[in-house]
């Protein structure tokens, strides 16, 4: 879809009737390469009449050698010939005026031809992104993480959401939110040269919403016979169809996990504050710079992070040179939510929990986070070289 630069509220409502169905809005240009950073389908960035022309003709320039496939359409209050000459020298695709709402809906059409054209039909083809929510400790709240940032992506004007259980010996995310899967990744054994978006679209179980969950095997003798192979093709056709595909996985670096950490966007990496904990994370976060996981896409949360127990973010920050993006209090109604089937996200939205999650939400879709975020427990109203280790 379609990203706008443009500060102005009431500028950008005039635009909106021209573009398609899910267009973002963006205040600055920083959101901009944050959004086009994440969504590597996008084909054409508009700058709105509120941005002075230097400025839009900067964007122009930064984005020809940047982002050579996406198209800039720049919309004026008047199309003079200087502007035209100046915006053409910068790269700009199209210049239209902002009373003429069918002459951007025309650009930005054309936009999506030459994108197609550049990277041919499969190129253009739909791309979600996959989030790995990781540990490689037991215990620390992932399955609780993972299942709480799925709903929460939901809420961010994502399409589509898929959460995939590959803690494929003890899964726990069905049960987590009170699923009975009449199909889990287990009935995919065998399909992997014929897996496609319909196959798999028969092994989901709806939530809520729009949310879909892929369940793990019930039995863990079956993990071993989820081949990566298996694992590869099925995180394929889920980004075909979904916006975002949140993964659980198991707290190991087994070959399936591997696999997924091999296709992983984003990585959210879940920490307590204790010492085995965060010696822990410290070598993992050295083994996926071996591995080449999401370098510049690392998120690190801090799960039950009170501060009686001793260390300090500060101290958490020295030791894994990774800053927090969240850090989560603990609290028993998260444990309260779990226990009865409803996750915190939808049992309570303005619980402090639900708060950070929303945010995390939020950062992983684009929206920075300006500072990290700390919550505490406090009343609320409830509403209802990877090719190396994997040949090894």
């Amino acid at each position: 879809m379609p990203v706008v630069i443009e500060p102005e509220q009431a500028s950008a409502a005039d635009l909106l009737p021209g573009l398609p169905t899910g267009t973002q809005v963006v205040a600055t240009t920083d959101r901009m390469q944050a959004w086009l950073g994440q969504h590597h389908d996008e084909y054409v960035v508009v700058v709105g009449p509120s941005m002075p022309l230097g400025d839009a003709l900067v964007v122009c320039d930064a984005l020809r050698t940047s982002h050579p496939t996406v198209s800039v359409v720049l919309v004026v209050d008047e199309v003079t010939t200087e502007a035209l000459a100046a915006a053409m020298q910068a790269g700009a695709r199209d210049v239209v005026p902002l009373d003429e709402p069918k002459a951007l809906t025309k650009a930005v059409e054309r936009a999506y031809e030459l994108f197609t054209a550049l990277r041919g039909p499969s190129g253009a083809a739909h791309q979600g992104r996959v989030i790995t929510v990781w540990s490689p400790k037991g215990g620390v709240g992932k399955t609780t993480v993972a299942v709480n940032l799925a709903l929460a992506l939901t809420e961010q004007g994502a399409r589509r959401v898929c959460l995939v259980d590959l803690d494929l010996a003890f899964g726990d995310v069905a049960i987590t939110m009170q699923l009975f899967p009449t199909h889990t990744i287990e009935h995919a054994i065998g399909a992997e040269s014929s897996l496609d978006a319909e196959l798999v679209d028969g092994l989901l179980t709806r939530h809520e919403g729009s949310l879909m969950v892929l369940a793990a095997p019930t039995h863990p003798d079956v993990r071993e016979r989820i081949s990566p192979a298996l694992v590869a093709r099925m995180l394929r056709a889920l980004r075909e169809t979904f916006d975002y595909v949140v993964l659980d996985t198991s707290p190991s670096f087994d070959e399936q996990t591997l696999t997924a950490l091999d296709a992983t966007d984003d990585i959210v990496l879940v920490a307590t504050l204790d010492v085995p904990t965060l010696k822990n994370v410290k070598v993992a976060l050295e083994t996926l710079d071996l591995l080449g996981v999401a370098p510049d896409r690392r998120h690190l949360l801090l799960n039950r992070s009170d501060d009686e127990v001793g260390l300090g973010p500060e101290r958490v920050e020295s030791i894994l040179g990774l800053t927090p993006v969240v850090k989560v209090a603990s609290s028993i109604d998260v444990a309260a939510s779990t226990n009865t089937g409803v996750p915190i996200v939808t049992r309570n939205p303005r619980h402090p929990g639900s708060v950070a999650l929303l945010q995390l939400a939020s950062h992983l879709a684009g929206q920075d986070i300006a500072a990290p975020v700390t919550l505490t427990d406090q009343p609320a109203e409830q509403a209802p070289a990877r090719r190396f280790f994997k040949r090894r």
